[in-house]
């Protein structure tokens, strides 16, 4: 904004401005709320936007008030006709208007959707950084077996980043691993709401589920002697498809299930398909060993 024929109240208005806006543009999202005292509608809008903003905090936002009243040069600068006017600024420009986001669900969804896109540096970005290799090292240590040293490994991370979903599913997921299954189920009921609906929280709890339903059979031949007999004995088959999830032969389980599912796909409501459906949630929806069965599944499904 140029100064040149300013009085010296506009340029000191035009000074804060850069300031408190402007400058901490470069790297964060600064929401202007423009307002006024004698505005009801800003008065109403101000706590949702405070309240926002303030929870986005550590997600590179900052919030400027801006009173219409008192800085009228800025106002008309941004063209600002009516009030409550909001703007998200980056960089020193106006990136999007949110004036018509008058809940705190609006708010953020469009602030989710503005950082996804910007370039924003913040205190979460720098955090998860930092944490990302130490997380891959868990994940890598519990997929090679050590369910002992992965449970030190996330809850080290947890220590550090208490509200990390990840962190707290693998400490879940690893006690599992590990046979303890009600402190595994103890973990995860004292996972706080707004966490729980996290997808790495509903797959701790999908193996916590798994691991309860996939008892270890002590003796598998009885079960192959079964299917020998009856190869249509999905009771029996199903088992051993718990009982090779229990030792950790994924690849023998989903043989089994899909071949139960191949066979009557809706034996016993779909059991078999509903349990290798929390497999695949288990094991990772991303994982390629997942998309390989999944094209299985398709190809029983729709031939």
């Amino acid at each position: 904004m140029a100064t040149l024929g300013l009085s010296e109240a506009d340029k000191k208005a035009v000074e804060d401005f850069r300031r408190d806006v402007v400058d901490p543009s470069r790297t964060s999202l600064v929401i202007v709320d423009f307002w006024a005292e004698w505005c009801g509608p800003c008065k109403q809008l101000a706590p949702i936007i405070e309240k926002v903003c303030a929870e986005y905090e550590p997600k590179g936002v900052r919030l400027v008030k801006v009173n219409v009243d008192e800085n009228r040069f800025i106002a008309s600068q941004f063209r600002v006709q009516s009030i409550p006017t909001v703007y998200a600024v980056f960089q020193g420009q106006p990136v999007a208007d949110l004036s018509q986001a008058r809940t705190e669900g609006q708010l953020k969804q469009l602030l989710d959707q503005i950082l996804a896109q910007l370039p924003i540096e913040s205190e979460e970005k720098a955090q998860s950084e930092e944490i990302a290799p130490l997380l891959a090292m868990g994940e890598q240590v519990l997929e090679e077996g050590d369910a002992e040293r992965a449970l030190s490994i996330f809850a080290q991370i947890a220590a550090m980043v208490p509200d990390n979903a990840v962190a707290v599913a693998g400490q879940v997921r690893a006690l599992v691993a590990l046979g303890q299954l009600d402190e595994a189920e103890a973990f995860l009921d004292g996972v706080p709401a707004d966490m729980a609906k996290d997808h790495a929280i509903e797959r701790a709890r999908a193996a916590l589920d798994l691991a309860r339903s996939a008892k270890p059979v002590q003796n598998l031949s009885g079960l192959e002697a079964r299917l020998a007999t009856d190869p249509d004995d999905h009771e029996a088959r199903f088992e051993l498809a718990g009982g090779l999830m229990a030792n950790g032969d994924r690849d023998g389980a989903a043989d089994a299930l899909l071949d139960i599912i191949a066979r009557d796909r809706d034996w016993n409501e779909g059991a078999a398909r509903a349990q290798l459906l929390k497999l695949f949630e288990v094991v990772g929806l991303e994982d390629p060993w997942v998309s390989g069965q999944r094209r299985r599944l398709s190809a029983i499904l729709f031939t």
